[in-house]
């Protein structure tokens, strides 16, 4: 049997309700709080690497995070229950920066293949584990179900998270965190183009403020690496 759902429109936020579960808080607000990872992975790339920034780095990320703020601003959910889905992604923003930096303290000892089938195949077997524990179906889907899975697999995964992993030693876990930033802004973007959804006063200002900043960061490390070879 395939998911049953019902949506329920409250203060302008979709509520989502998947098998008796309850989505405490919106995309917008999650995205907002995603947008810190880039600050995270900073703090830790001083401690772990002695990575040091200076204030133009800093305002940089500052300006790609009010983009991210300033796209979300319309559908933010502020309300008690959102407090518990805003927690939980905050954990899974501070997870995923723990990931990145754990990448970059490997990257140099294990190679980018190898270390991203190790990760991938982690991934997949708790995955599996979980599905096992909750009963759900691992083959009882539609075709089309199938098709989306197998390009869920191949972008996201094979060219988007393998190439993170590629990157890390290259040009480090900061970096990579500011360009997942521009996800948001990209995913506006193609629907727009492929899917018809109108783009809002909000996204539009917010996305040309987050590249801006993601702009004038890389232009920054551009700027520093330049320096440092002359």
């Amino acid at each position: 049997m395939g998911h049953r759902y019902f949506i329920r429109p409250i203060s302008r936020v979709t509520l989502f309700i998947l098998d008796g579960i309850i989505v405490y808080t919106s995309v917008a607000s999650s995205m907002v709080i995603l947008s810190l990872q880039p600050l995270f992975v900073m703090i830790g790339s001083y401690f772990l690497f002695k990575e040091h920034v200076n204030l133009l780095t800093v305002f940089c990320l500052i300006v790609a995070l009010l983009g991210s703020i300033v796209i979300a601003w319309g559908d933010i959910w502020v309300s008690k229950d959102a407090l518990i889905g805003d927690a939980l992604s905050l954990i899974g923003t501070f997870f995923a920066s723990a990931y990145l930096l754990a990448g970059q303290k490997v990257s140099g000892k294990i190679n980018a293949n190898i270390y991203s089938i190790f990760v991938f195949f982690i991934g997949g077997t708790v995955m599996l584990v979980y599905n096992l524990i909750d009963n759900v179906s691992l083959i009882n889907y539609a075709s089309s179900d199938w098709i989306y899975f197998l390009l869920l697999a191949i972008i996201p995964t094979i060219f988007g998270q393998y190439i993170f992993n590629l990157l890390l030693k290259s040009i480090g876990a900061t970096t990579v965190s500011v360009g997942i930033i521009g996800e948001p802004v990209l995913a506006i973007v193609l629907a727009y183009l492929l899917l018809g959804e109108t783009m809002s006063l909000f996204q539009l200002l917010g996305g040309i403020i987050t590249l801006l900043g993601m702009g004038m960061y890389f232009w920054s490390k551009s700027l520093k690496y330049n320096i440092q070879n002359k």
